[in-house]
């Protein structure tokens, strides 16, 4: 007679664990429809990106069955090229992808025109309303339209306007709409980005402006709705009665890359801070919106925003700026900001920043906010560590005067998507010895295949009429109102040249002692 095996208790545990993922799976079998018909336009089409990143994006959609059934791109550029040429040309710039079949590729650019005309020039866009016009009778594209600014943003009210003029902005159908997509960035300052926002909204109202920032159309970046509010155990430690410190990093191992024209004007505070960084921290910050909807989340993102402040008045006390010099990156020397084209001799353009922020708020209050980006470090990069505060005290020895370490929890944006949660555990053996490890999930071993490019996710949500991960108007101004004094004492001259760091390396040293009179120091990821 065979024996009965009686499961453990683990046993029953994980049964049931097992049984809730594949009911969960059998109920979350949710097939993704594709948009309604539609023509995209992208102003900018021969542009780089253009063809690193949106064309790229529209064919990974289309080899997914994402896109409509009827669809059409049209490219315009100031250019004069053939469509035969522009086809070719996007080709090029698709055959890398993983997903590229000649078939496929085929198909595809059968929906690709292109228009040559001028951004300033209104008859240029009355020729366009006429392609688009044909393309609705002939594809049957229903009067909905999308528009992309990929163009360099001193044009940007050229076209907009152009569009107005040209009767492009609004549906001459009822069931037809526009919509409009505005790479950022979205000004230089505060009273630049209103002035953009004038133009835009002389033509466009502002449900059909759609400013695109790619961090939030990353995995992990959505993810934090989702660890926050879904997941019962994090939510009740995430105040500042649990949690010490909040930092923010978005490192990149590459330099300026031939863009020193753009960085003289642009910097780190412009180019990451302002967008990236202060939207992975209002995301971090944010209170629970009602609904998951595009309202009411951006809603509670401007209110986050709107309580960030700097410690103290002398804005510039918390806010480090550095410049890379020549160093070691993976093994070989790289030059420094000073040797790349187009940058002045004696620039004092930032490739790097480092502030302390605080979030004036109840849930927040008294917690120190540390951001910081740069270019020539280490390694690529971008992630937020919630620091948890620490045990009362030791209770392993007595006579130990070693504090007990801060839990962290990791949420890895680029290149491993993925968190860690850090704690102590006791390490095998006699006595009491304990030392930190991560509990981790990444992406790529938790699902099959590969998680969509940002850029897939936030143009598809553009063509569904979703908003959510795009900014609204009044989270540009908020942004822009907390930095922009700060551009101005740069400007200035009320602080030192920036600090200068090796490539390959962390940063400045100064950027240290910003948490260390706090007796925090940087995470090295």
């Amino acid at each position: 007679m065979a024996a009965t095996v009686t499961p453990s208790i683990d046993e029953d545990i994980w049964q049931d664990v097992w049984d809730e993922e594949r009911t969960w799976r059998e109920e979350n079998q949710v097939e993704e429809k594709p948009p309604d018909p539609l023509t995209l336009v992208i102003f900018g089409a021969t542009g780089d990106l253009a063809h690193r990143k949106l064309i790229p994006a529209f064919f990974s959609l289309a080899c997914d069955g994402l896109m409509p059934e009827k669809f059409a791109i049209v490219g315009f550029g100031r250019s004069r090229r053939e469509d035969s040429a522009f086809r070719d040309g996007l080709r090029k710039a698709v055959e890398s992808t993983s997903d590229f079949s000649p078939r496929q590729w085929d198909k595809f650019a059968e929906n690709l025109t292109y228009v040559q005309g001028q951004y300033d020039e209104v008859d240029s866009f009355k020729h366009l309303g006429e392609i688009l016009d044909k393309i609705d009778q002939e594809k049957g594209t229903e009067n909905h339209r999308l528009f992309y600014l990929a163009t360099p943003p001193d044009v940007y009210a050229d076209v907009a306007g152009n569009l107005g003029a040209a009767g492009l902005n609004k549906a001459e159908q009822e069931t037809g709409w526009v919509r409009l997509i505005v790479e950022k960035p979205f000004g230089r300052d505060l009273e630049t980005a209103l002035d953009l926002d004038r133009c835009l909204h002389a033509v466009f109202d502002e449900s059909q402006v759609y400013r695109i920032d790619h961090y939030l159309g990353k995995e992990t970046v959505q993810n934090i709705f989702v660890l926050r509010f879904i997941n019962g155990i994090f939510e009740p430690l995430w105040n500042r009665n649990y949690v010490e410190a909040v930092q923010i990093t978005a490192a990149e191992a590459i330099g300026v890359e031939g863009r020193g024209g753009y960085y003289e004007e642009a910097g780190a505070l412009r180019d990451m801070v302002q967008s990236h960084l202060l939207q992975l921290l209002t995301l971090t910050a944010m209170e629970p919106p009602s609904t998951f909807t595009a309202g009411k989340v951006r809603d509670e993102k401007v209110k986050v925003l709107d309580s960030i402040r700097f410690p103290e008045n002398d804005i510039t006390k918390y806010v480090i700026r550095g410049q890379y010099d020549r160093g070691m990156v993976d093994g070989r020397l790289v030059p420094g900001y000073h040797d790349e084209k187009d940058v002045a001799p004696g620039s004092r353009s930032e490739t790097y920043v480092a502030m302390k922020l605080e979030v004036d708020n109840w849930r927040w209050a008294g917690v120190p906010f540390y951001l910081r980006t740069g270019k020539r470090m280490p390694k690529r990069v971008s992630e937020i560590a919630i620091e948890f505060r620490r045990a009362p005290h030791l209770l392993l020895s007595r006579n130990s005067t070693q504090r007990p370490r801060r839990n962290v929890l990791i949420l890895r944006i680029q290149p491993d998507d993925g968190l860690a949660l850090r704690l102590d555990v006791k390490v095998p053996g006699p006595g009491m010895r304990v030392r930190p490890v991560d509990m981790s999930f990444l992406y790529k071993e938790a699902f099959t295949g590969e998680s969509p490019e940002a850029y897939q996710r936030l143009l598809l949500d553009a063509m569904r009429g979703d908003s959510t991960l795009f900014a609204r108007t009044d989270e540009v101004e908020a942004a822009w109102s907390l930095l922009t004094p700060l551009l101005r004492a740069w400007g200035a001259g009320e602080t030192t040249a920036p600090h200068v760091y090796p490539a390959g390396t962390w940063g400045p040293e100064a950027a240290d002692g910003l948490l260390a009179r706090d007796g925090h120091r940087w995470r090295q990821p």
